[in-house]
């Protein structure tokens, strides 16, 4: 069963109410005021924010007209919904059976027609109100260690009862535009009265927990304002109240168990009901450690992406450049440059040792680099021109690279591979078929932005394997 109260976030309140947003909300989520049987005990529904009209100074009886006829019934009501429910639990529904007979109209007596209501003095089931506004109070009643947002004043030294007024913790009698904190003390007597028996009320509207036990003129009912489920609620630890019921009966309605004396007593320690506050997970904590988490992580990124060309670190960024240098022709233009370059090279084969001797001078490798490995020119003293590269580059057409004279004139510079990527790794990138040095900023911007990367996808699946397991 799942029934839906209305609130001032829903229909607004008093009267400012309109009455197709209230047809709207009962359309989708049931009556307002309805009795509900539930674990032996009677729920009573109202709506409370309708019911608020009834103090204004306008006229406002459409709008409290349905709340209205509620609360002269609500007895009847109640009756009828406990005589239904005995009669389930003893395996009959009762219905409304009248006789299949014919009287004249004036000798009918209406004052004696069937009814399911079994009359006063019947059993009674303990009673539950249910109403989304709080109920009137002093000013300065406390609320209880559970609330969280504003807990108890501390009492002097030596007072061990909990101070009184405490304007802190407890609910502000305050109004505003389409909300009220309390409900007034006249339609708050004027709802226990109605109802009748009513020993808990829970409520809402204030988003955090509240615990009191009213007066005498309020049948000494303990009522609950009920925690929001919501962290957008202005409560750190959103909850929810659980209600434990226990109410053996008999045939009749009458209790199985013995129940203490006294309204006090039956408020404070009912055998019947018994509640406890649940709270839920402190959402916006877990946001704050993620955010905290998430920039700690970039603060180390980037201390350590500024610290890489001081201290000359390893690089997470990778090292190699790729150059502008095609293997294959990837225009008209690149084809028929390589196809006149290839020309003069077949009919001037000294100009293109010459050529190629001059270039690989051009490149002087490192003693180290020499001992690890031959390029293919040397190794196996073919000229420039029948060179062919593979993927990495053994050699590229670098005009200005190294020693070179950076003419431009087409000539090939014979470079080992050790030696590319060693450069490559130092900070020289080719842009623009030149060699250019990378600034300690160029370097730091590319650790940065790629270690980061590097970062998030094991961040990412950590937390998907959270998600599923969790």
């Amino acid at each position: 069963m799942i029934s839906g109260l209305p609130g001032n976030h829903d229909l607004g309140f008093g009267a400012i109410i309109k009455i197709p947003i209230r047809n709207r909300f009962e359309t989708f989520f049931g009556e307002g005021n309805r009795v509900d049987v539930i674990g032996n005990h009677t729920f009573v529904s109202v709506d409370s924010v309708s019911l608020s009209a009834s103090s204004s100074s306008h006229d406002t009886k459409e709008i409290t007209a349905p709340v209205e006829e509620f609360l002269a019934k609500v007895q009847l009501l109640k009756r009828k919904a406990v005589a239904h429910e005995l009669s389930l639990q003893a395996g009959e529904e009762r219905v409304l059976r009248l006789p299949h007979k014919v009287e004249e109209l004036d000798r009918v007596n209406f004052t004696s027609l069937p009814t399911l209501d079994p009359g006063e003095g019947t059993a009674e089931l303990p009673t539950i109100l249910l109403t989304h506004v709080p109920l009137y109070r002093e000013r300065g009643t406390p609320c209880g260690p559970n609330r969280e947002f504003w807990p108890p004043t501390k009492p002097p030294k030596g007072q061990t009862t909990p101070v009184f007024p405490d304007e802190r913790n407890a609910l502000s009698l305050s109004a505003g535009w389409q909300y009220q904190n309390v409900l007034s003390e006249e339609d708050s007597v004027k709802l226990i009265s109605s109802i009748g028996n009513v020993q808990r009320v829970f409520t809402g509207d204030d988003h955090d927990y509240c615990e009191i036990i009213h007066k005498e003129n309020q049948n000494y009912a303990n009522e609950i304002t009920v925690k929001s489920m919501s962290w957008a609620m202005g409560v750190r630890k959103p909850g929810f109240q659980m209600l434990s019921m226990w109410n053996p009966i008999d045939t009749s309605g009458q209790p199985l168990h013995s129940s203490p004396s006294g309204h006090g007593a039956i408020s404070k320690a009912s055998p019947t009901i018994e509640t406890h506050l649940c709270l839920l997970p402190n959402q916006i904590s877990i946001l704050i450690r993620y955010l905290t988490l998430l920039i700690f992580t970039l603060l180390a990124l980037i201390i350590r992406a500024i610290l890489t060309p001081i201290l000359n670190l390893s690089h997470f960024a990778d090292s190699v450049i790729e150059t502008d240098v095609s293997l294959l022709p990837t225009t008209k233009q690149d084809s028929k440059r390589r196809e006149e370059d290839e020309g003069n090279r077949s009919s001037n084969s000294s100009t293109s040792s010459t050529s190629s001797n001059n270039a690989q001078n051009l490149a002087p490798r490192s003693s180290a680099a020499r001992t690890r490995s031959v390029s293919p020119a040397k190794g196996y003293g073919l000229p420039s021109s029948q060179v062919r590269f593979a993927t990495p580059p053994l050699a590229a057409s670098f005009p200005s690279y190294g020693n070179g004279n950076g003419n431009g004139n087409g000539s090939w510079a014979v470079v080992d591979a050790d030696d590319y990527y060693k450069d490559k790794a130092n900070g020289y990138s080719n842009v623009n078929g030149r060699a250019k040095k990378l600034t300690p900023l160029m370097v730091i911007w590319r650790e940065a932005s790629r270690s980061r990367w590097r970062v998030a996808w094991v961040s990412v699946l950590v937390y998907l394997y959270l998600v599923y397991y969790g």
